[in-house]
């Protein structure tokens, strides 16, 4: 049986509707290329994907139903658990760019899913389906449901702390990932009761979510990167020590320390970690200030030039080095070097 209300169906199906355009508008047309974006994206489409073949198994009579739909809906189902997990993981730890092992996790899912469709398709295996697998697309929906929740744990604590105040984009986090966790209470309970509730629910939480961005201190905070705490984040010798030996290789590879105008965020996106992080680094573990650490690179490219190219003016090799004026050039080199460029230079003529 199939149901005919205009109305019902407008309900369950706008919320649909507007989930793909969003995720269209995440994945291809955001003007911010986050990290963040392409996983919020990804999550809409699996969700929408999985919503509207609900809306079409409600309002399709039996006979008349496209079963390659309801497997393209299921196999989606299957994507939303990790898809929220990786958009609230590359959320809360300012993720820049994506991790292969992130890629390829993501892609072993995909395949196992497109495989099963492929040997064992839906329109011949309804049983399978309904018997088994579909069991197991939720069980790994709700076990990422519970990574997430694991992933959060730190803003849910400072939700119950008074003295501490949860930022607009930790605040969004929250809400997305509870109203996730209705979407799937939903389905639960609508597979064993009331199958609409699920459609209903996600459009509810769909507009919940938008009415949220719509104010505007939401809108313009909600995406920004979630600010980390250095006691909270001390990073252990180790690890440390394998991070000062990548940042020593990134500079010597991209020589930042050139560009006159670098920001420690060009190397913390190079490096890949936030630049909460890399400051951390500097400050915690290597004793100094990101201007000290860049001038230091700069004040040995000076010292080379200067014993490597005689014909240089100190003036132009200051420029070269990355400095913006000889002023700075020879206040720099007297701090770090203990004297001036003439006097180093003249030391080897």
């Amino acid at each position: 049986m199939a149901f005919d209300n205009p109305i019902l169906f407008f309900i369950c199906s706008i919320g649909v509707f507007n989930g793909f355009l969003a995720s269209f508008y995440f994945l291809f047309f955001s003007n911010q290329k986050r990290v963040q974006n392409f996983f919020f994206g990804l999550l809409l489409s699996m969700l929408s994907l999985r919503i509207g073949k609900s809306v079409y198994i409600l309002f399709t009579e039996r006979i008349e139903r496209d079963l390659l739909i309801s497997q393209i809906g299921l196999s989606a189902c299957f994507l939303i658990g990790i898809s929220l997990f990786y958009y609230l993981k590359s959320s809360v730890e300012n993720r820049k760019t994506i991790p292969q092992t992130w890629k390829i996790h993501y892609l072993i899912l995909a395949i196992v899913v497109i495989l099963i469709g492929i040997i064992l398709p839906y329109r011949t295996n309804v049983d399978f389906w309904h018997q088994y697998f579909i069991h197991f697309i939720y069980g790994v929906w709700g076990i990422y449901i519970l990574l997430s929740a694991f992933i959060l744990r730190d803003i849910f604590q400072k939700l119950l702390q008074k003295n501490e105040k949860c930022t607009t984009s930790e605040l969004w986090l929250v809400a997305v990932f509870i109203g996730n966790v209705l979407i799937f209470s939903a389905y639960i309970i609508g597979y064993f009761y009331l199958y609409l509730i699920g459609t209903i629910t996600f459009s509810v939480v769909f507009y919940g979510l938008l009415i949220f961005l719509l104010f505007k201190n939401n809108r313009e905070n909600v995406f920004q990167d979630i600010p980390e705490k250095y006691a909270a984040k001390k990073i252990e010798d180790d690890k440390a020590k394998s991070l000062t030996v990548a940042l020593h290789q990134i500079m010597l590879k991209e020589q930042f320390h050139k560009n006159t105008n670098v920001k420690l965020k060009d190397i913390a996106d190079a490096l890949d970690i936030s630049s909460h992080k890399l400051s951390q680094l500097l400050n915690d573990n290597l004793g100094k200030s990101f201007a000290l650490f860049i001038n230091e690179y700069r004040i040995e490219e000076a010292k080379q030039l200067l014993l490597e190219n005689k014909q240089y003016t100190l003036e132009a090799i200051g420029f070269e080095a990355g400095f913006s004026s000889k002023s700075t050039f020879y206040a720099t080199f007297k701090k770090i070097n203990g004297q001036t460029p003439s006097e180093f230079k003249k030391q080897f003529s």
